[in-house]
């Protein structure tokens, strides 16, 4: 570069940085309150505004989910701060949107050609009792929600499990909670398995192999206890009860199953694994590479394939990005936690992280959860015990995580009622069970 086109640029940059902040399209009253301005106290009500809808899953009155909600967050603070849609823009963590997107249309791919229906019939065909058709299931929830993603699972392996049930004269709702509690608990152990770990993965630049080495026991001791107490706990005995009579089995078809489809899918997910595994190259760069191998068919439309892609996750993301953005920026976040540091408690030490990641995950759901502790943590071990808990304590509750709820409509669709209490009896001991597994092993690993 010339010395004058460095002047140039030094001029140009100096400028920018006296420039006036912009002005919102809404005017404010010239204020100022425990020393923040007007805008700062928009953003505040804003991010008041989006975290409920989070807890209620919408706002009252208003036809918004909870997609809907972050949407016009974020479109509420462009209005009222003069944010530029080029500053909103970076304040989105383009990786995870990318590696979430890609994950979508692998996961797409598999339910498209059938392999998810495939094999929970092949796993209901097997002459196993009922505590060995339990381990099968849980092990084969578990191991394709590390992979595939854990909703995707449970919306393709409910109906042929509720069907499974009905058929061998057992009660399916604990097969079905069970297959909830079994994709939430396996998708911890790879940062691809759900949207909050392709989240701290990405923005905490966690090494995957790592991550599985860390994560990998606790998930596989949860996965044996969630089977143990369905088998051998209070709910064993339900298990063994004849299914209701009003139940009935979905009319719905399953996907016919596409061997070829299903083959293609597999090698993409087979590869991205071992990249991600064994090589430094960027996990959403990667994703998109195999994402756009699969949209490569003559078979599937990529317009089918990218029908099942959830934009509306998507939109969830990129509206609360730009939201919790401009909340840091008012610099209260950060206050709240220097205060919170004097009374004792720091946020990235495990208790008090363990606590809130809890609390958190089920007032406002797992990704909103995340999206607030993340800016607070540091470091590899506070990004796994993050992953775990946001994960395991999703099973605490029924609308605890989304997986839990796809389960329970898809279980009402075939006559089986799957209400708060019902999940509870087999929710609560295993999230504190498995919450005790996950500090307990990354004590003695630390």
């Amino acid at each position: 570069m010339s010395t004058s086109a460095a002047a140039d640029a030094a001029s140009a940059a100096a400028s920018a940085a006296a420039a006036p902040a912009p002005a919102p399209l809404i005017p404010l009253p010239d204020m100022r309150l425990f020393g923040h301005d007007a805008v700062d106290w928009s953003i505040v009500a804003i991010f008041a505004v989006v975290y409920l809808g989070m807890f209620l899953g919408g706002l009252p009155r208003l036809k918004l989910d909870r997609s809907g909600v972050a949407l016009l967050g974020a479109i509420a603070v462009l209005a009222f701060t003069g944010l530029s849609v080029e500053d909103a823009a970076r304040a989105v963590d383009l990786p995870t949107i990318v590696l979430l997107f890609a994950f979508m249309v692998v996961s797409a791919q598999m339910r498209l050609g059938g392999f998810y229906s495939a094999v929970t019939r092949r796993v209901g065909a097997m002459p196993l009792p009922p505590a060995g058709l339990l381990a099968a299931l849980i092990g084969v929830a578990g191991a394709m929600s590390a992979v595939f993603s854990n909703d995707v699972v449970c919306l393709a392996m409910a109906p042929v499990v509720a069907r499974l049930a009905l058929a061998r004269g057992l009660n399916p709702v604990p097969l079905l909670v069970g297959l909830a509690c079994a994709a939430n608990i396996g998708s911890a152990a790879t940062l691809i398995g759900n949207p909050q770990n392709m989240l701290i993965g990405s923005v905490m630049k966690l090494p995957f192999a790592g991550y599985v080495r860390a994560a990998l026991v606790p998930v596989a001791l949860s996965l044996a206890l969630l089977w143990a107490w369905l088998a051998f706990g209070l709910p064993a005995r339900r298990l063994r009860e004849a299914a209701a009579p009003s139940a009935h089995a979905p009319d719905e078809p399953d996907p016919p199953f596409d061997a070829l489809q299903t083959a293609k899918g597999l090698m993409v997910a087979s590869a991205l694994m071992l990249i991600f595994l064994f090589t430094d190259w960027p996990r959403d760069v990667a994703a998109l590479v195999g994402a756009g191998v699969l949209l490569l068919s003559r078979r599937l439309h990529s317009a089918h394939v990218m029908g099942f892609v959830d934009w509306q996750l998507l939109l969830l993301f990129i509206g609360l990005f730009v939201v919790n953005h401009a909340f840091e920026t008012t610099g209260l976040a950060a206050q709240a936690v220097a205060w919170l540091g004097t009374q004792g408690l720091h946020v990235a030490e495990p208790e008090p992280l363990m606590v809130l990641g809890v609390a958190l995950s089920n007032v406002v759901s797992n990704v909103p959860a995340v999206m607030l502790l993340l800016p607070h943590l540091d470091g590899e071990r506070a990004g796994v015990m993050l992953a775990l808990v946001s994960t395991f304590a999703g099973n605490l509750l029924l609308v605890g995580s989304i997986a839990n709820l796809i389960v329970a409509d898809l279980a009402l669709k075939a006559g089986v009622r799957i209400d708060w209490r019902a999940h509870a009896v087999i929710g609560v001991p295993v999230t504190l069970a498995t919450l005790a597994i996950a500090w307990g092993w990354l004590a003695w690993t630390g």
